[in-house]
């Protein structure tokens, strides 16, 4: 389900109410390969409920450049909502996911194992009320990039 920063919110509030564990990832997800599906799958599997961050269309321009992304935020958001691990997306307009960690305070904070720990961004607030911050190790070498690169490489 694709929802709204504030809307998410509360549905935190309701979750925590619940004692739901909540996992929390974000990133660009351009095109969606299946290391980014390997990747939900397991951070799914740290708690009840995952919450994805999506990047928005400017986000990405500043983060990765001018050519990218591929597809639209609103695609994007589409294809992650419907993987089957993922329960809730939504989208952040930083360049960093700081202020919506802080605002979720999600009980699992998960990125990828390219991520050293201290570079983690949020890791402080989630670590500061109780929850955990967590890598997963990549099990291909896939990435947008790649895929991008084998495209052009294979239409010039």
């Amino acid at each position: 389900m694709i929802l709204s920063r504030e809307e998410l919110k509360k549905v935190r509030a309701q979750l925590r109410t619940e004692k739901k564990k909540v996992v929390f990832t974000n990133g660009c997800f351009d095109l969606i390969h299946s290391g980014h599906v390997d990747y939900l799958i397991k951070s799914k599997q740290l708690g009840d409920i995952l919450i994805v961050g999506l990047n928005t269309d400017e986000s990405v321009k500043r983060i990765k450049g001018d050519k990218r992304p591929i597809l639209k935020q609103d695609e994007r958001a589409f294809i992650i909502s419907n993987l089957k691990p993922v329960d809730y997306v939504t989208f952040f307009d930083e360049d960093t996911p700081a202020e919506i960690i802080s605002d979720l305070i999600p009980d699992i904070l998960v990125k990828g194992a390219d991520w050293s720990l201290d570079n983690i961004v949020g890791r402080d607030v989630v670590e500061a009320n109780g929850g955990e911050v967590k890598t997963i190790e990549f099990v291909n070498d896939q990435s947008t990039s790649k895929i991008i690169q084998t495209i052009l490489s294979r239409y010039k």
